[in-house]
């Protein structure tokens, strides 16, 4: 049997990749990538805990269920901002972004 600090040491360290990749990237789907593998590391930490202490239930599981719907709705609000992005300003460089107008 895995120890639970094996998964929490996974969690910590795809957390911090993904924390890296959305605050360096200049590029908009790198972000939202980043954002991706920060989500990605609670859902491991959820499934952790729950598997470690109360396995009973089914909360951990349901808990990470939504985070994953939520980061479904996130990916297909933030591409179709980003598609609406590229057709009037032809880039998706964050740092371009600083002005609403067109």
């Amino acid at each position: 049997m895995v120890p639970l600090w094996y998964y929490l040491v996974l969690a910590a360290a795809l957390f911090c990749i993904g924390a890296f990749g959305a605050l360096a990237r200049k590029n908009a789907v790198g972000v939202l990538m980043g954002v991706e593998l920060m989500l990605n590391a609670v859902n491991i930490n959820l499934v952790a805990f729950w598997r470690y202490t109360t396995a009973a239930q089914l909360t951990g599981q349901l808990f990470a269920v939504f985070v994953i719907t939520v980061a479904a709705a996130e990916a297909a609000v933030g591409l179709a901002l980003f598609i609406a992005i590229y057709r009037q300003r032809n880039t998706v460089n964050v740092e371009e972004f600083d002005t609403m107008k067109g």
